[in-house]
């Protein structure tokens, strides 16, 4: 590949990456918290490949025909994963990832403040550590709303599931909350909903990793939007 075509080719990396990184596509692959970085590396990179596009039309105006030699065209096929990239967004991972691997809920170190009302806005994380390791404490009796997508077991048993994430999508994994009571009689995978609820002390176990899974009793469930963030970055926090 000759100058040109690497230009070209650093040109539209830097595109793509200026492009997912002032829109919601970046969260498809990276957490919130990696946009500047990613801004910054397009801006990199379209500016590297200006430069070397300038200094290869210098360098051939000086050169003589004969030191011309003409590059494969092939090497321009390493354009078109590029431009799938752009035009074409992955799917966030879902219930398909989700019943596959095992339930990320780690043990907080600590538990925040829970904001005031009833039912008491919570991400689905903090729920499922605050059921598993303070045994439903914080609760004090009021009902929580949670937000997740639905994924179903082999047996059919519905769970609640956010995929939690360390720094991108490639290190994604499930936490997920078992749903019991008031449930909607049809689900689909992969579904967004807002579902209200109360505490419950039963928990079952993964049966791919036997981590433990918490109940919520199910008292209302809505469907809502998939998130503009699909991922939740609050577990490693």
């Amino acid at each position: 590949m000759n100058r040109q075509a690497q230009a070209a080719v650093m040109f539209l990396v830097g595109a793509a990456l200026l492009h997912a990184g002032t829109t919601n596509l970046y969260l498809r692959y990276v957490k919130a918290g990696l946009q500047p970085l990613i801004l910054a590396a397009g801006a990199v990179l379209i500016v590297s490949a200006l430069a070397t596009a300038w200094y290869e039309w210098r360098a051939r105006n000086r050169a003589t025909s004969d030191h011309a030699h003409p590059e494969p065209r092939i090497s321009w096929l390493l354009v078109l994963p590029l431009l799938a990239l752009i035009l074409v967004a992955p799917p966030a991972l879902g219930s398909y990832s989700a019943v596959r691997a095992g339930t990320a809920l780690q043990q907080p170190y600590g538990y925040m403040k829970l904001p005031k009302g009833d039912p008491i806005p919570l991400n689905l994380v903090d729920y499922a550590g605050r059921a598993v390791y303070d045994h439903g404490r914080s609760f004090h009796g009021h009902s929580v709303s949670i937000a997740g997508f639905v994924a179903l077991d082999a047996k059919g048993s519905p769970y609640l599931v956010r995929m939690a994430l360390n720094c991108c999508a490639a290190d994604a994994q499930p936490v997920k909350v078992a749903l019991t009571g008031k449930i909607p009689p049809v689900l689909q995978p992969d579904a967004w909903l807002q579902v209200t609820g109360t505490y419950t002390a039963r928990v079952t176990h993964d049966p791919v990793n036997n981590g433990p899974i918490p109940y919520l009793n199910v008292t209302q469930a809505k469907p809502i939007p998939v998130p503009s963030d699909p991922y939740d970055e609050s577990w490693n926090n």
